[in-house]
């Protein structure tokens, strides 16, 4: 199967309109599937762990005849610590290297978020405290793939953040466990793992059952059923997000070689059939280039099936007037990943606005960003970079205000508030102001 990567020009009068489509991504509400969900969560909000058990019994094709209890799915310490002493010296250190990369970005991040408080002439003291959340569920696929880099990148920030119990949740279908993914625990300090996955993890979770404490945050990725299961659970306990298929858009000056261009495209790409690589550069010759690296390099590709779907789809070559106009695309576009391969990246990334994570200049590939630079990889898609954040300490941290109000500062602030309270008709609310006013 040829991959047929579309090429677009930004001259053409009807460009907006081809990109536009070529965005759009609506992830659609499969009835079949909402409505499984809706029962599950039913059940496990009403039943607890006896339909945990069945759930998982019955979707993850538990051998032996299943578990006959709870128990069963707990993994201990013990477990955790015997999974990364038997890794391999390589993938063992890999690990601690990541974590420990990650571990101190978002310390930095940390000490950037951190109370404050202000003292005003009168002696009222004004301020803002940050308090961690107490305890957090974090959802590790466990399926057709499994990912030790996201239980890095989503236990560690909440670790950081001064969160106390971290409770993990990975399905492990046939009963079979991935051994990097319980070393990640081990190393990113998880307080308890829980074999379960699916619609039923998440209930478990947000609702709690006799085994299970409900946790007061769910984060991390999942399948369609666990993406269903967040929306419907989001009120009851709060989410990250609902992720969409992953994005990378390149822009490049035509500095870079076209083999590293191709396979950064290729990296996303190989995610999901529905993931989209989109490539943005004013040189002709040099897009035509990469469309040759493509074509060279796609048959080398274990997932070269995924790839093909996903580049003939969703993907473009598109020639842009100038880097100028890259950018404003760029920013039209609001992409999860977005590399800047150029000789003079950071004139191009003053002008970005709109980006999940910028990777500048053309040694910084995305996918060093997926596993271990430091920086959290868990980024908005479906173009919400415009309006939220990467995954960071703050997604485990809430605020309170603090407000304590001096007999002087009563003075001036109670007729503040008394007034406003009458035009609003809040007799009750202005009365409290009056009450600490001096009379004399």
């Amino acid at each position: 199967m040829a991959v047929r990567i579309r090429k677009l020009d930004s001259t053409a009068p009807d460009f907006r309109q081809t990109l536009d489509a070529l965005l759009a991504f609506e992830a659609e509400t499969d009835d079949a599937i909402e409505a499984s969900v809706a029962k599950i969560l039913a059940e496990v909000k009403h039943r607890g762990d006896a339909a945990v058990l069945e759930y998982t019994n019955r979707f993850d094709r538990i051998p032996n005849g299943g578990a006959t209890s709870m128990a069963a799915f707990d993994i201990g310490q013990a477990e955790l610590d015997a999974a990364l002493a038997a890794l391999p010296e390589a993938q063992r250190a890999a690990l601690r290297t990541a974590a420990e990369r990650i571990r101190v970005f978002h310390e930095r991040q940390k000490q950037e978020l951190n109370g404050f408080t202000f003292t005003e002439p009168d002696g009222t003291v004004l301020g803002q405290r940050v308090t961690p959340l107490d305890r957090v569920g974090i959802y590790v696929p466990g399926g057709k793939a499994a990912y030790p880099s996201s239980v890095l990148m989503n236990a560690i920030p909440a670790q950081v953040a001064g969160v106390q119990e971290i409770v993990m949740v990975v399905p492990t279908p046939d009963g079979v466990k991935n051994q990097m993914v319980l070393a990640a625990a081990a190393i990113a300090g998880v307080t308890r793992v829980i074999t379960i996955g699916g619609a039923q993890a998440v209930g478990a979770l947000a609702y709690g059952t006799e085994t299970i404490p409900a946790v007061d945050k769910i984060v991390g990725p999942g399948n369609a059923y666990v993406a269903a299961a967040k929306r419907r659970v989001f009120g009851t306990v709060g989410i990250d997000m609902i992720a969409g298929p992953s994005e990378i858009l390149v822009l490049c000056d035509g500095t870079t070689d076209p083999d590293w261009v191709a396979m950064d495209l290729f990296s996303q790409a190989e995610h999901d059939e529905l993931a989209q690589a989109i490539l943005l550069c004013p040189d002709a010759d040099y897009i035509a280039r990469v469309e040759a690296s493509i074509h060279k390099l796609l048959p080398t590709m274990p997932r070269a099936a995924t790839i093909t779907t996903s580049l003939s789809d969703r993907g473009a070559l598109v020639k842009v007037r100038d880097m100028m106009e890259a950018c404003d695309i760029a920013n039209a576009i609001a992409a999860e990943h977005l590399e800047i391969s150029a000789e003079e990246p950071l004139q191009w990334a003053d002008r970005i606005r709109h980006a999940g994570a910028m990777f500048l200049g053309r040694f910084s590939s995305e996918s060093l960003g997926d596993y271990c630079c430091g920086p959290n990889h868990v980024l908005p898609t479906s173009r919400t970079a415009r309006f939220s954040s990467p995954l960071g300490v703050y997604d485990f941290q809430k605020r309170s205000s603090v407000i304590q109000v001096s007999e002087q500062g009563a003075q001036t602030l109670g007729k503040v508030a008394a007034e406003l309270a009458y035009g609003e008709g809040l007799q009750a609310h202005a009365r409290s102001a009056e009450l600490r006013l001096k009379t004399s």
